[in-house]
Formats: structure tokens, sequence, C-alpha cells
């Protein structure tokens, strides 16, 4: 049985967290309704800035012409396939970066290097390499993705409390039994943090890759919108983003609770 002060404190908890949740869509509504007022005033110019209600007209259109649901599922095909290739990759090249010192010296600058460099830059390079296709958005996408894993997760095992190991080796351990039963799960924190950015930042890298070779998916919706001029299609992009983003992220989210569990 919880005693009365802990169930008080499970009850505030639970209350401030509605009011979170309450405000913030009290504040997006709320945003969208002002939004709206000012393009019906026309004290903003709808051709450059579009309007909520020209955002609902796209959508209706795209779902009307069967063009909808297939960016939407483009873009988090390329999203999901890049997220999880760049998780994997980048937690196998952090494990071998920490078991083999002389190598993680070497490559240290290179991962500075690459994490500072404008992945946009390399565009040009990826698609004469792997072709306007799908390949060169994951490229795109795993150039960025790959690179924050590495760095994250190698710096999370790298900060494991140093008397906890020395006590393994007191004991005799091996290198392969301090990483499974210290490391791994001394870092479960950073690795499921490591998962909340990548997500983000795979669905960064698509989008890029989808601006420059892509024939579908949201990010060719915007850029698109941009060429033709059509800001409605351009907002819609950005809304569209914009709620896959939240989707995907509340699903990791969901993930790490269940982990936890």
């Amino acid at each position: 049985m919880y005693s009365l002060e802990h169930k008080k404190y499970i009850k505030k908890i639970k209350k401030d967290n509605f009011l979170i949740k309450f405000f913030q869509i009290l504040f997006l509504i709320l945003i969208i309704i002002i939004w709206q007022i000012l393009a019906d005033k026309e004290i903003i110019n709808t051709f450059i800035t579009s309007s909520p209600k020209e955002v609902i007209d796209t959508i209706v259109k795209l779902h009307n012409t069967n063009n909808l649901y297939q960016h939407i599922w483009t873009t988090i095909y390329e999203t999901l396939l890049s997220f999880s290739l760049g998780t994997l990759l980048g937690c196998i090249i952090a494990s071998i970066l920490w078991w083999n010192k002389f190598i993680a010296k070497i490559v240290d600058p290179f991962l500075t290097i690459l994490n500072s460099l404008p992945k946009v830059a390399l565009g040009p390079i990826i698609i004469i390499w792997f072709g306007a296709g799908i390949k060169s958005i994951i490229i795109m996408s795993l150039l960025i993705s790959v690179i924050i894993t590495i760095i994250n997760v190698n710096d999370g095992f790298n900060k494991t409390d140093v008397n906890k190991i020395r006590l393994m080796q007191s004991f005799k351990a091996t290198k392969q039994q301090i990483f499974f039963k210290l490391i791994l799960p001394f870092n479960y924190k950073t690795i499921v943090n490591a998962l909340k950015i990548n997500i983000g930042m795979s669905l960064i890298g698509v989008i890029m890759g989808e601006f420059l070779v892509s024939k579908k998916g949201i990010g060719y919706l915007i850029i698109y919108g941009s060429q033709v001029f059509n800001l409605g299609l351009v907002m819609t992009g950005i809304v569209l983003l914009a709620i896959v983003s939240i989707v995907m992220y509340y699903s990791v989210l969901y993930i790490e609770k269940r982990l936890t569990k």
C-alpha cells in the first residue's frame, strides 16, 4: 500500500503532466488561429506565408490525387531505414573504438572533422558515386546519424565509472566480460538518448537527400513547391514533416518506456 504522501505526490505529477500537455496544445491552437486571422484580415501576404486553410486544402488535394500517403510513406521508410542502419553502425563502431584505444586515437580527429563538415557540400559527390536515387538519400542520412551516434555512445563508454572497471579487473574479469557486464548496462541511458537524437538526425538527412535527388517524399514536396512558388505546398510539406517527426519521437519514447519496464 502506498502512503498518503506518496499518493499526493503521484497525483501532483499527473496533474502537472496534464497541464503541460494542455498548454502545449493550447499554444499550438492559438498560433494556428492567429495565423488564419492575420491571413483573413490580409495583414500578412498569403502568397508568401500561406494559411491554415490553404494547408488543409492542399492536403485534401494530395489525398484526392492519391499522392499524400505515397510521399509520407517514402520519407518514413527512408528515415526508418537510415535510423536503423545508423544506430547499428554507430553503436558497433563506438564499441570498436572503446575496445581499441589505439584506433580511437587515430579516428578521433577525423570524426570531429566529419561531424563539422556540412553534409550538403558532399551532395554532388554522393549523387555521382551512388546515383540519383534512394541510395544517395540513405548515404546522406547516414553521414549525419552515424557520426553523431559514434561520438555520443563512445563518449558514454569512456565516462563509465573507472572504479567499477578496476574492481572487475581485480577479479580477473576479461575485457569481454567488462564490456557486456558493465559498459553496456552502465550506458543504457546513453544509448537510448542516442536513439532520440538519431531519429531526428536521420529525418534531417533524409529531407536533405530528398531536396537533392528525390522525386517522392516530403522533402520533394517542399523543394518542388518552392520552385513553382506554391507556398501552400511548401507549408503543407513543413506541417507534414512536423507531424512525422513528432510521431517518430514519441514512438522512440514509447520504446524507451517498454525497455525500461
